[in-house]
């Protein structure tokens, strides 16, 4: 009796998976298994091995990497400062509110601030250089993509380094540790957890970015998520545009085990 009654909240929660998560992944795997006439067939899938597709698999790889180092680069420093401030909560807030924007309009502002005709390019005309074409490069899609992701890699390893102990940093320079040591050995091991889950929160969304390839990028970058639209929106070959998603979980299932968090503790 009292097993069954511990089960009832579980109820909803299961309903949402079965309806929000099983049930889309079900129908992903079923269109997958399609071609254009809807017969069943595997040739999406042995399609997916040719050199095209590879390619564009390696190129989302390599970008949602770079934009995932670039990110944490920037995020990390900028934790550990905001740490140390003596209103670290306000100044959290200050870096989370323009994550509340939308996205459209962000992107857009980049256009717009990148432009021939922008902020950036009337700068360099001030000392004597002729415009630069920013937009359609690949700096610009890495530069507004670490933009927008920043704001989720900083609060993981904020919360991190808020939890640690700072008695284990006073003992590690009592001790005789350099500042490098004590990072290294002490506060990077310990807020590991929360560079995991930045990672995981960056990586991720970044292998199937595809409305900044299309502003900002121009279509000079090609992504599994830029592949994924162009088969369900411009070809009508839902069940290639499935296939590619198969494999985009697929990926997203590994990154997670790779980035699995392991807590360690180090609070007093």
């Amino acid at each position: 009796m009292n097993s069954k009654a511990a089960k009832t909240p579980l109820i909803p929660y299961l309903f949402w998976i079965l309806l929000f998560v099983i049930a889309p992944i079900a129908l992903i795997l079923y269109y997958s298994l399609l071609d254009l006439n809807g017969n069943f067939t595997l040739a999406n899938y042995v399609k997916f091995f040719t050199p095209v597709y590879l390619k564009m698999t390696l190129s989302s790889f390599w970008y949602a990497f770079l934009i995932t180092v670039f990110t944490l680069i920037f995020a990390y420093p900028t934790a550990y400062l905001l740490t140390k401030t003596k209103h670290k909560k306000l100044w959290l807030m200050l870096i989370i509110i323009p994550s509340w924007i939308n996205l459209l309009l962000k992107t857009y502002a980049f256009i717009g601030i990148f432009g021939l005709y922008g902020p950036i390019n009337a700068l360099i005309e001030v000392f004597g250089f002729n415009p630069k074409q920013i937009l359609f490069t690949d700096f610009s899609f890495v530069f507004v993509s670490v933009y927008i992701f920043i704001p989720f890699m900083i609060i993981p390893i904020f919360n991190s380094l808020d939890k640690m102990n700072p008695s284990l940093v006073f003992a590690a320079r009592d001790l005789g540790a350099s500042a490098w040591t004590t990072f290294r050995r002490v506060v990077f091991p310990l807020t590991i957890d929360g560079v995991k889950a930045g990672i995981q929160v960056t990586f991720i969304p970044a292998l199937s970015l595809f409305m900044i390839t299309r502003l900002i990028a121009g279509n000079q970058v090609i992504t599994l998520g830029t592949a994924i639209e162009q088969q369900f929106l411009v070809s009508q070959n839902w069940g290639m545009g499935s296939t590619i998603a198969v494999f985009l979980i697929v990926f997203m299932v590994l990154t997670m085990l790779v980035t699995k968090q392991n807590s360690k503790g180090g609070r007093a």
